[in-house]
């Protein structure tokens, strides 16, 4: 009992002069090696100070960068794109659909009705450019199989991929649904609620439009809706350059394990 008694008294001077060396920062942390056992230095060794220092410095660093850590910006990545491009389709998909059918009633206002359609495509650049600068930031691993790739920079890449791909994807529906109803709505009051048939070639004597409204008239009130839906269509576009901006400000924060 007593000789261990006097080898714990014994382990927890080198304990004590161990950490003495080492930063306020350090002294707290537990030192151990591969196989999880304790650590144990001689205190009178001349290198005491660099084993310690180097000890602690591969901990921290294992902790900071693991090499899972790289998965996390590739999901930022991936997540980016892949949204950004569901938001896109989306927008495309339903705002073609009003467009075809207004064509219908008003096949003149198709290609001044194609702004929702050319806006739902953009969000998918906006989604290519974070996702790019996201995988050029990753950097693989090294010879000896640790990276210097931090799990902040993991976690940074995520959130700015989750941000600018889920802006993308409200921005895309917003875009889709306003557009619909807004070139239908414009093709409507253009064409004064009559089919594009049967006002060809008309003498002039059948119905003058909705309400009783002339062309001119029809036409002005067309515009008119023209100018709140294109006003509405910048306002959802926008919603998706908001998470452009944040994704690039979190896409410049970094950590590595040098």
């Amino acid at each position: 009992m007593l000789s261990q008694s006097k080898a714990g008294g014994k382990e927890a001077k080198v304990m004590s002069d161990f950490h003495a060396y080492l930063p306020p920062s350090y002294r707290l942390c537990p030192v151990r090696s591969r196989d999880h056992g304790t650590k144990l230095v001689n205190p009178h060794s001349g290198n005491l100070r660099v084993h310690c220092t180097h000890l602690l410095y591969n901990m921290v660093a294992y902790d900071s960068c693991p090499d899972w850590a790289p998965a996390f910006g590739y999901i930022g990545a991936a997540s980016c794109m892949i949204l950004a491009n569901f938001g896109s389709a989306w927008g495309t998909w339903q705002a073609g659909l009003g467009v075809c059918k207004m064509g219908v009633d008003y096949p003149k206002g198709v290609i001044k009705n194609i702004v929702p359609i050319v806006m739902a495509g953009v969000l998918g650049i906006y989604g290519l450019i974070v996702a790019v600068i996201l995988t050029q930031a990753i950097r693989p691993p090294n010879a000896d199989q640790t990276t210097s790739y931090s799990m902040y920079n993991g976690y940074a890449h995520m959130a700015a991929g989750l941000c600018c791909g889920i802006s993308c994807l409200a921005a895309g529906g917003t875009i889709g649904v306003i557009g619909d109803a807004g070139v239908q709505g414009f093709g409507l009051r253009a064409s004064g609620g009559k089919r594009a048939w049967s006002s060809e070639g008309g003498d002039g004597d059948g119905d003058v439009g909705m309400g009783g409204n002339s062309e001119a008239a029809n036409a002005d009130a067309a515009n008119k809706l023209y100018v709140g839906l294109l006003i509405m269509l910048i306002f959802s576009e926008a919603l998706a350059l908001y998470g452009l901006i944040v994704a690039l400000i979190l896409s410049q924060h970094s950590y590595s394990c040098e």
